[in-house]
């Protein structure tokens, strides 16, 4: 090999290093959750039970995340500002966090190793997500 070569070789890899250590950093977060309304307020988490169905397409309720909510919020609170939002009954939804795809999920739930950028969630993860709070 050519010592042009190797260069080239050697500063390709210290640059896939880099890259791969960036993103590992906050691939993995905490993600607290909370049966809510549109305008994130919570309610009883017996609302967000996916196994109830309101009937007419309407979704009533949601189940807001973010890594920025603790638990310990009281019913009837307003969530702060920066969390998402999905459909109760999403099933895909709940799945990608890592929560059961059916039943209740209790208030203040925290799931740990979340997977994707940790922070405040501000995106929409898909079209039913809604930014708020």
């Amino acid at each position: 090999m050519s010592s042009r070569s190797v260069s080239l070789t050697s500063t390709f890899l210290l640059l896939a290093a880099g890259g791969a250590a960036a993103c590992d950093r906050n691939r993995y977060h905490n993600e607290g959750f909370y049966c809510a309304d549109a305008n994130g307020v919570i309610v009883d988490e017996s609302y967000c039970d996916a196994n109830h169905s309101y009937g007419g397409g309407v979704v009533p309720y949601y189940i807001w995340h973010s890594s920025g909510y603790r638990s310990g919020y009281p019913i009837g609170a307003r969530l702060p500002a920066g969390g998402s939002r999905f459909a109760y009954n999403d099933q895909a939804s709940r799945k990608s966090f890592g929560l059961p795809t059916t039943g209740r999920i209790g208030n203040g739930t925290v799931k740990t190793n979340v997977v994707g950028k940790g922070g405040k969630s501000t995106g929409k993860s898909s079209s039913s997500h809604k930014s708020g709070g």
